[in-house]
């Protein structure tokens, strides 16, 4: 029980430090932000349940005001601005990604992970916050998903990293992926 409460705790600290990394705003107010490669790494490492239980608790401190997002953000001011949607979906992110790499480990474990964070951490994760920003911005979901499409190559980026810092981690911690 300790020991899963420090793992979520840990996670919940290592997205929120992946929020100092510099943030690029583009012109949708959408961020590029390294936040979404912790989220992945949450599920793949610490798998569905506790991973999803450390990005709830990002958000719940989040809500409580402390500034966890990248550029500082925090507050409830963030649950109405255009990026709600991917926050909303990051719990789900983790839990789908943590499924999806704990059913599929045993074969190529770089390449599987990576896929895994690939289906939860992007096109789950799009899902939420292209249907999101759609209602803050008030565009169509076309629109809306022609806008994103900007970030998807850096996000197959943090997949693929994702992949390669999972199988080093569970390489030298593999009771981590249990529970």
């Amino acid at each position: 029980m300790e020991r899963n409460i420090t793992l979520i705790a840990l996670f919940a600290a290592l997205i929120a430090a992946l929020g100092l990394v510099p943030k690029f705003d583009l012109a949708s107010g959408v961020p590029i932000t390294a936040q979404s490669m912790g989220v992945m790494l949450a599920g793949t490492i610490l798998g569905a349940r506790r991973g999803a239980l450390a990005v709830l608790l990002v958000l719940f401190l989040v809500a409580l005001g402390l500034p966890l997002l990248a550029g500082g953000r925090g507050g409830l001011g963030v649950f109405a601005g255009p990026t709600v949607g991917f926050l909303i979906g990051w719990p789900v992110a983790a839990f789908v990604t943590g499924w999806l790499a704990g059913a599929w480990r045993g074969g190529a474990p770089v390449l599987m992970t990576a896929i895994a964070a690939f289906i939860g951490g992007v096109i789950v994760l799009y899902a939420f916050g292209i249907v999101g920003f759609s209602l803050i911005a008030g565009k169509t979901l076309l629109e809306s998903t022609a806008i994103m499409w900007v970030f998807v190559p850096g996000d197959i980026v943090k997949a693929v990293l994702t992949g390669f810092i999972t199988e080093g981690v569970l390489r030298a911690r593999p009771g981590l992926a249990r529970g």
